[in-house]
């Protein structure tokens, strides 16, 4: 499962945030004494998981999901320092930082004047920080260890991480390095909150218009960098879509001039800046989305489903997503030539519907 930790400063609405995208299921998980972890799931919205439910009328309806965590600490924020400790935020895939555009004299900003742009800086120059001091201390060690003995693999291993730690002291983020290969191998293990992808949710007043937001929040220079994306929202008007029937939210969306809610641009945004994509299994049992990385080949993605699926590997029976709705169903699309078998070699593409044939 996909994994996102949400960060943010005192007052930014973090916790309110979390709690509308994840609703009940949410659970509490302990955070070594530093406050408490809460864990929730989200689904991700696709408007073609619910065209092939009505096609299908399945007695089970299984979307792509992404796990957030926010993480409680007292004073409403938490510094990377907080952070880097915590096994729930180094695992994570991606952060969310929660930055504030909103005014509110009854809640005033920590910082003194809102401002966005500043506070982004603030939380990377944090995670800067704190990866800066694992690198140091692990140059350190490896030092130590390559005076007492010679090794290729540790002095490789001094060169990439010594490649961080200027990148650091530079004042850029690890996100920002194009490392491949062995080399990106062993950063791994060290899990730095700089060289994840960074979704920056830009929490808005009421009063502004969610279209040209991101320009007045003076943040787009500072989305100019590698794997950083921006989404932005009104967490009161998405608090007021929340207690409303489908069909109300979708008319008071519609009279707001946006086809989706902010929670769902929020999910979907964290879903695209992971680089992942969905492909379909559909019957009447159930329709479900299966989240895999783009350019995953055929084999591998077949292992999502299940290993022993992945093991007895033939071929894959492939349909894209607008023949099938356009034709209606499997048959047709047969009957046009438009379902393919492919080996295990094919890279599965954002919408494919699949059926692999394995042997057991």
């Amino acid at each position: 499962m996909l994994r996102a930790a949400l960060i943010g400063f005192g007052s930014s609405g973090k916790t309110t945030l979390f709690q509308l995208m994840t609703s009940a299921q949410a659970t509490a998980r302990a955070a070594h004494g530093r406050g408490d972890t809460t864990v929730g799931i989200s689904k991700v919205p696709d408007a073609r998981l619910d065209r092939l439910t009505a096609m299908y009328n399945p007695k089970k309806r299984v979307p792509a999901t992404i796990e957030f965590t926010d993480l409680a600490v007292a004073g409403g924020g938490a510094g990377a320092k907080t952070l880097v400790d915590v096994a729930a935020y180094k695992n994570a895939d991606a952060l969310v930082h929660v930055v504030r555009a909103f005014q509110d004299p009854a809640v005033p900003h920590p910082s003194g004047a809102v401002d966005p742009a500043r506070d982004a800086q603030a939380m990377e120059d944090e995670l800067l920080l704190a990866d800066l001091g694992v690198a140091e201390r692990r140059l350190e060690r490896l030092e130590k260890d390559l005076k007492k003995s010679k090794s290729a693999d540790l002095e490789k291993e001094r060169d990439v991480i010594t490649l961080c730690r200027t990148t650091l002291e530079d004042g850029k983020p690890l996100r920002a390095l194009d490392l491949k290969g062995d080399d990106l191998k062993r950063l791994r293990g060290f899990q730095f909150l700089s060289a994840k992808p960074l979704l920056i949710v830009v929490n808005l007043d009421e009063s502004t218009p969610v279209v040209g937001a991101l320009d007045a929040s003076g943040l787009r220079p500072f989305l100019s960098r590698a794997s950083t994306g921006a989404v932005a929202v009104c967490e009161k008007i998405e608090l007021e879509i929340a207690q409303l029937e489908p069909a109300d939210a979708a008319a008071f969306l519609a009279d707001l001039g946006v086809s989706e809610s902010g929670l769902d641009r929020v999910i979907r945004a964290s879903y695209d800046l992971l680089g992942y994509i969905s492909f379909f299994t559909v019957g009447e049992d159930e329709c479900r989305a299966w989240s895999i990385p783009r350019g995953t080949q055929a084999q591998l993605a077949a292992g999502e489903i299940h290993s022993d699926i992945q093991r007895g590997f033939i071929r894959a029976e492939v349909v894209g997503y607008e023949p099938l709705v356009t034709r209606g169903s499997m048959a047709a699309c047969r009957d046009h030539g438009e379902v393919r078998l492919e080996g295990k070699d094919y890279v599965v593409e954002d919408g494919d519907i699949i059926n692999f044939r394995f042997a057991t």
